[in-house]
């Protein structure tokens, strides 16, 4: 029987319930005159059972439903009827359907009715499961007709209407004769194949309704092969509903779902506005700009208050800017480009209020807005743009910028939808371009930091020629810690250094600015590489415990590799030590590149202090060339390291060009892909002193060679044009070979060395190294190295082979200096052996 909770006439049904349902169409005297495969499987009678013999078999009596010319004319009167009804099953039991009455009209103004049965319990299992085709949101009206086995239109409904084409066009007329423009050959396939076969299906196509050509609609349709009684196909039944708006919803959400991986991908705030602006054309406008507030492309805050009333305009730059047409004809600046927002514009009121603007329809007539900006109108004009949405990017309580969407192939208005959409893309855009912006400012902080760290001029006294340079890493991986120096040593020597804090970041940057520091004063205590790289191990190992007891702070020091060198142009020796670096290369003269066999150590501060450092001394030609880097240079996420040392080599294999330009040439190797690691890199040429300005005696241990080692100084002094220098040498020199002779053990070497200061040398073999004291009024001895001091600009001491080495310098008159290259005495003899010069008293 028919159950009294009759939901209301002509209630909008869902696709699923259209593709699932059991259609069968009765005439006005209540008879069976179709029946389908569906209607079979739902209540159990075949089509033979059916056709021709009243309804009341499986639905209500007539009495209640059908039968009553009060209900049948009120079905009429509202063109269908829906509610819950009792139908009987062939088996006997009982099924609890929905029942829906639509109104068909004939050619010759007859009618019949359209049965729609839809078993409730099995299409609510199917929502609880997820299994729906299409979301109940799709629910619209309902267009019937059916066809004939001809495929021309006998019956329809009046809402079969909303596509435009009228009863008269659609009677007896195929689809592709009344509805021209149509997927008509497609749609006649699909009902051809449901004719042949019997079952219904389920087909989307779109169409160009005639009163609305230019706007493309979506439409949903379930087709069923109606059966006479003798089970052969009568003709086919399509059931269509209008999913435009679902569609548009469909696409919306796609839309956004593309937003959340297209749009952020790098942490670069240019990149990501254009990754707003290319997603949305054409998907939701044909044209579209993003514009950023001048300060925000480089990381700083913007204006805390977009005061465009003053009649000022405001100063921003165009970060994205996309087109439907090749080349942007609409746009009147280019990427990058600097622009001014009209002080009276839409654009200045976005700013102004953080609310956004919509104009369906954009007033281009003479005095408008747009004529402020004689350009921007020009464009306009020219390029057809008819449709408007302003939307502000926020971001914090601040505005970064303004996004604009403009319409002008598209013939359709920007709508509220449209609006929107435009604000939820532009509020992800704005959450991504403000990380963005703070990760610019933390990297430009944390690049200055280690630019600012790095040497700025590079001085390698008479020893080198140097150059450098540093490449940071890409945005997403940040400032490294990569580091090179050039630390002038005594005795005209020369350090260098290249070093590579794990990490990036400002931690990073401010480690590599620690370690640089100890380097440095490590390298004053003049100690050999090796003996160095084991204090800085130290070094790292007491500054990472200090971090790991501050347990609320990000450990600054997670470890480091470094490479040492110590040059000396007097003898042409080079003494390297690594703690876990690539090795250096080595280019001669001819172009030959080798990388020495040094031993590899470990990597600071990971080693435990258990792996010692070796040193390895190389002996280089004049005119050799040092290349030091950081292993940023020479892998890559696509190479190995052997790949990328084979490509350094053939890149240094110049020894013809200058340093700069071959630190250009070297760079031009790095891989063109945003490189994960920063890169170092520290070229030397290395030069010899010449003999000339170089002078040795090996002295005996007599207290009377003191006398003579002040002769004999004071006649190289006076060769090399220095008498100024010769009271204060003298002195010097006693003091030094006294203590010497006292303190040390044979042999004892005097060295005087003219470069960019006077050098005076005292090696011998003991093991007793000098120690500055003041001496009492009481005291006989103590006051020779206070003198010395006293006497010279420094002095010092270091180890040597087989014993010690004293020395202090001088600084050299000032006419002595203007006639060198910086005070580098170097000439065409600079690679010829040195021949020493020895006295015995």
């Amino acid at each position: 029987m028919m159950s009294t909770d009759q939901t209301a006439l002509l209630q909008p049904l869902g696709l699923r319930e259209i593709s699932d349902a059991a259609i069968a169409v009765i005439d006005e005297q209540g008879t069976v005159v179709a029946w389908t495969q569906a209607a079979q499987h739902l209540v159990g009678y075949r089509a033979e059972e059916v056709v021709d013999r009243s309804a009341t078999l499986v639905l209500p009596s007539s009495g209640e439903a059908l039968g009553e010319a009060a209900f049948a004319e009120q079905c009429r009167a509202r063109g269908g009827w829906s509610g819950t009804v009792a139908v009987r099953h062939r088996d006997g039991r009982t099924l609890n359907l929905c029942l829906r009455l639509w109104l068909l009209w004939g050619q010759d103004a007859s009618h019949r009715w359209l049965v729609s049965l839809t078993d409730m319990d099995a299409f609510s299992s199917g929502m609880i499961n997820g299994s729906v085709r299409e979301s109940l949101l799709a629910r619209a009206p309902v267009g019937i007709a059916i066809r004939d086995p001809q495929l021309r239109c006998t019956w329809m409904n009046d809402t079969m209407e909303h596509d435009g084409i009228s009863r008269d066009r659609r009677f007896g007329r195929r689809l592709k004769d009344s509805l021209p423009g149509f997927e008509a050959e497609a749609l006649e396939a699909v009902m051809r194949q449901v004719l042949a076969s019997g079952t219904s299906t389920v087909h989307e196509y779109r169409a160009w309704p005639p009163e609305d050509p230019r706007r493309e609609h979506a439409f949903a349709a379930s087709f069923f092969c109606l059966q006479d009684a003798d089970g052969q196909a009568l003709g086919v039944c399509s059931l269509t509903v209008d999913v435009t708006s679902n569609q548009r919803v469909r696409e919306r959400l796609a839309v956004l779902s593309q937003a959340s991986t297209r749009i952020g991908s790098t942490l670069d705030v240019m990149q990501t506005g254009q990754e707003l602006a290319s997603l949305a054309v054409p998907l939701l406008a044909d044209y579209v700009t993003v514009d950023l507030a001048e300060s925000v492309p480089f990381g700083k805050e913007p204006p805390a208050e977009n005061d465009t009333t003053c009649g000022r305009p405001r100063v921003f730059r165009r970060a994205g800017l996309a087109s439907i047409h090749p080349g942007i004809p609409e746009s009147t600046f280019a990427r990058g480009e600097e622009i001014s927002v009209p002080p009276n514009s839409p654009l200045a009121s976005a700013l102004r209020t953080g609310k956004s603007h919509l104009e369906p329809v954009l007033d281009t007539t003479p005095g408008t807005w747009i004529d402020h900006d004689p350009a921007r109108a020009q464009k306009i004009r020219e390029n057809g743009v008819h449709s408007l949405m302003i939307v502000p990017i926020r971001a914090r309580h601040s505005v970064l910028g303004v996004a604009l969407f403009a319409r002008t192939e598209d013939p359709m208005p920007f709508q509220q939808d449209d609006l929107l959409l435009a604000e939820e893309l532009v509020t992800r855009a704005a959450l991504s371009l403000d990380n963005a912006r703070q990760y610019t400012r933390e990297r430009s902080t944390a690049l200055a930091l280690q630019r600012n760290l790095l040497p700025h001029r590079l001085r390698g006294g008479v020893a080198v020629e140097a150059a450098g340079r540093y490449l940071p890493a890409d945005t997403d991986a940040g400032v490294g810690g990569d580091w090179f120096d050039v630390i002038p040593l005594p005795c005209a020597r020369v350090a260098l250094v290249v070093g590579d804090v794990v990490g990036h970041g400002i931690n990073a940057a401010v480690t590599m600015g620690r370690l640089r520091t100890a380097v440095r004063t490590l390298a004053d205590l003049d100690l050999p590489p090796d003996e160095l790289l084991s204090h800085l191990d130290d070094s790292v190992r007491r500054l990472t415990g200090e971090d790991d007891d501050a347990p609320d702070q990000i450990p600054a020091i997670t470890g480091a590799t470094c490479v040492y060198a110590v040059y000396d142009p007097a003898t042409r020796q080079c003494t390297m030590a690594r703690a876990g670096h690539p090795p250096p290369a080595i280019v001669d003269a001819q172009g030959q590149v080798t990388f020495p066999d040094l031993p590899t150590g470990a990597p600071l501060g990971l080693g435990l202090g258990l792996v010692p450092f070796d040193a390895v001394e190389v002996e280089l030609p004049e005119g050799s060339l040092l290349a030091f880097y950081t292993d940023g240079l020479v892998e890559s996420r696509d190479d190995d390291i052997e790949v990328g040392m084979r490509r350094l080599g053939t890149a240094l294999a110049q020894p013809e060009q200058s340093l700069e330009d071959l630190c250009s040439s070297v760079m031009e190797t790095v891989p063109t892909q945003a490189a994960s690691d920063d890169v170092a890199l520290l070229l030397a040429r290395i030069h010899t002193l010449e003999p000339a300005h170089i002078a040795s005696w090996d002295l005996p241990t007599e207290p009377a060679v003191v006398s003579a080692a002040r002769h004999l100084a004071a006649h190289q002094l006076s060769e090399w044009g220095l008498e100024q220098l010769v009271p204060t040498t003298e002195l010097i020199i006693s003091e030094l070979v006294t203590n010497a002779i006292h303190h040390g053990a044979d042999p004892i070497r005097l060295r005087l060395i003219q470069h960019q200061v006077l050098t005076c040398e005292v090696f011998d073999s003991g093991k007793c190294y000098p120690r500055l004291r003041h001496a009492r009024i009481v005291d006989e001895n103590g006051r020779g190295l206070f003198l010395i001091a006293q006497l010279s600009s420094r002095w010092g001491f270091r180890s040597a082979t087989g014993g010690k080495l004293v020395w202090a310098d001088q600084e050299l008159p000032s006419t002595c200096k203007a006639g060198t290259d910086e005070g580098f005495p170097l000439g065409p003899h600079a690679g010829t052996p040195m021949r020493p010069r020895r006295s015995h008293p």
